[in-house]
């Protein structure tokens, strides 16, 4: 038997889990991805002990040990489900389980092309068995096998998604559909003679075509730790030799003391102005928190316009000033 799932004390949000993998309880098509028939036993002889010449898995000894729970019949099943749903009986609810074992195994198998643990898959379907345990309605007249793997591929799903890259790939509602659904709606439109691009995916799928270019990015490409060693021979990782974001200290350095001189020659012109233009120079020009020229114009008892017209004046005087006394100053930043 698998260790205890990861997520089987976790608060997860069933309604969201399934409505984004767009699956549904489809029992004639799910019933071919499970194993056979209800009634056929199995075969209870002992497997690879310790005499084997080659070493077995973890894999091989789980196989092992769940083909020692024979399929139950509908009879049986609904028998159990009785026990467990009026009578409350946890003895039923695990014969359940383990007769439905093979549910994970065989739907982990269609997501090893992913890469993933096929062990971390089978848990993720066994926490979805519990769950179909507890939604299943016998009165549907759908064999629980059916039910049980539309719970376990969803689970399964939703582990590949937060797993399938160090960064995240599905963080919205639309994402995860994408993550989804994507691949196979290209498959089903290169089927139908389409080209499936991002316009055509997008009305399909009902989200943006913007989402669709990203996640099909994000798909695509691939991914690097920035603490990776560059190679065995130097303890340097990639964030040593990435360029840097900020401009060049020979740069920085001449951006400031450009900034300096601007400070300078600016003193100097104020210097140089009467009182009223240094006021509107300091209070309606440089400061943060300007005047309005209705309030210098009630200051100097002049109108308003008059005051516009001094203050575009002193601006022209200004930056005739600066751009003879500083010969970069076209190149002065804020």
């Amino acid at each position: 038997m698998t260790e205890q799932p990861r997520h089987s004390e976790e608060e997860i949000d069933d309604a969201e889990v399934l409505e984004d993998a767009e699956i549904g309880p489809d029992d004639t098509e799910l019933a071919d991805t499970v194993p056979p028939p209800a009634g056929q036993t199995v075969d209870e002889s002992p497997k690879a002990e310790s005499t084997a010449v080659a070493p077995v898995t973890a894999l091989q000894q789980y196989l092992a040990e769940i083909r020692r729970y024979p399929f139950l019949s509908k009879e049986e099943e609904l028998r159990l489900f009785h026990e467990y749903q009026v009578q409350g009986s946890r003895e039923a609810a695990v014969k359940l389980i383990l007769a439905n074992l093979r549910v994970s195994v065989s739907i982990s198998s269609e997501y090893l092309h992913t890469g993933a643990d096929q062990m971390d898959l089978i848990q993720e379907g066994n926490v979805g068995l519990m769950q179909a345990i507890k939604k299943f309605d016998p009165a549907k007249n759908v064999r629980f096998y059916a039910y049980a793997a539309w719970w376990a591929r969803a689970y399964i799903l939703r582990y590949l998604l937060n797993t399938y890259r160090l960064v995240k790939v599905g963080t919205t509602q639309d994402q995860r559909k994408l993550f989804y659904n994507l691949k196979k709606e290209k498959a089903k439109l290169e089927r139908e003679g389409f080209v499936p691009d991002a316009k055509l995916l997008a009305d399909r799928l009902n989200v943006r075509e913007r989402d669709v270019i990203e996640m099909d990015q994000r798909l695509g490409s691939w991914e690097l730790s920035l603490d990776q060693p560059l190679n065995q021979e130097t303890e340097g990782t990639l964030l040593d030799v990435l360029p840097s974001q900020e401009p060049a200290a020979d740069e920085r350095l001449a951006d400031t003391e450009l900034k300096t001189l601007f400070r300078k020659k600016l003193a100097e012109f104020t210097k140089t102005l009467p009182e009223r233009d240094e006021d509107i120079l300091r209070n309606r020009i440089l400061s943060e928190t300007p005047l309005t020229l209705d309030d210098l114009g009630h200051k100097y008892g002049i109108t308003k316009e008059r005051t516009r017209q001094l203050e575009a004046r002193l601006i022209k005087r200004l930056r005739d000033y600066l751009k003879k006394e500083i010969r970069d100053f076209d190149l002065l930043r804020s």
